[in-house]
Order: structure tokens, then sequence, then C-alpha cells
């Protein structure tokens, strides 16, 4: 006797779902990277999406490490202060530069004007 099972494929092929940037948050962030590059400051930009947080990561230079990456993280993922959760976050060089609740919030950061540090 030969037994068979009826498997749907979709749930078989099931993947873990993917966090990403929707299309009003797409448009801030290129529309900040177009602005920085119309000024010579960057030159190339990368987008990422997994499982716990999308990434806009930008470059000077394609072939070096990205001078910023903005990620939209998971639910769930991070905490910040009072246990609130921040999902947007601006990182360079694997130091956080700006944690807020909205992409237009942690945006501002690059505001900001440009001072020399003198060392």
């Amino acid at each position: 006797m030969i037994m068979t099972a009826v498997v749907r494929l979709a749930d078989h092929r099931r993947k873990a779902p993917y966090q990403h940037f929707n299309r009003p948050e797409l448009n801030l962030l290129l529309a900040l990277y177009a602005s920085r590059v119309s000024r010579g400051e960057w030159r190339d930009y990368a987008i990422h999406m997994g499982a716990d947080a999308a990434r806009f990561m930008i470059f000077r230079h394609s072939h070096e490490h990205p001078l910023f990456v903005i990620s939209k993280l998971a639910p769930g993922k991070t905490r910040g202060k009072n246990n609130r959760q921040r999902p947007y976050m601006v990182t360079s060089r694997h130091h956080r530069v700006a944690q807020g609740n909205t992409l237009a919030d942690v945006l501002v950061v690059f505001d900001r004007p440009i001072r020399l540090v003198s060392g």
C-alpha cells in the first residue's frame, strides 16, 4: 500500500518575510542621495533587504566601506530608551549617529552643517 500526502507548494516554499523600504521612504532616500551626488560628496549606493533589516548604504567610492548605513529594522529587533521601539537608524563605521521613529527623524542628521575637526 502506497501512502501519499498532498502538500501545497506555497506552504512548503514559505520564506521568511524580509524588511523593505516603501515608496515614500525610497523617495526620501533617493532625494537625499541625489542632492549629495550633485555636490560631489557621494558616488554610489546599495540597498540590502533581509529578514532583520532593510539597509540603504552610501559610498564615496564603490570599492570602499559605506560612509553611512540607513537601516529600517524589523519589528522587535531593537529597543530604544524607555523600551519604545525605534525602527530607523543611521550608522557610520559601526557608530550609531541617529535613531528615531520615522525615516524623516533620522535623516535630519544630514541637514546639520559639516564642521572641520582638526586633530
